[in-house]
């Protein structure tokens, strides 16, 4: 089964941002790419593998765990 995680929950537990509003600032504003295409949507779900990247710092999503 294929865990995933929304694009704004992932930039908080990494530690990219510190609130879901600096997240949802953030993403909106375009400064958040998910596998090199801006993305928009806070909502996006990341799947393992998935590259992040936020202001220049780049994230891997690994192995999800509830």
């Amino acid at each position: 089964m294929d865990s995933t995680i929304k694009l704004d929950q992932f930039l908080k537990r990494v530690g990219a941002v510190m609130s879901g509003g600096e997240a949802k600032h953030l993403i909106r504003e375009g400064s958040v790419s998910v596998n090199g295409t801006v993305e928009t949507r806070r909502g996006r779900q990341l799947h393992q593998g998935d590259q992040v990247v936020i202001e220049g710092e780049s994230f891997v999503v690994g192995e999800l765990r509830e």
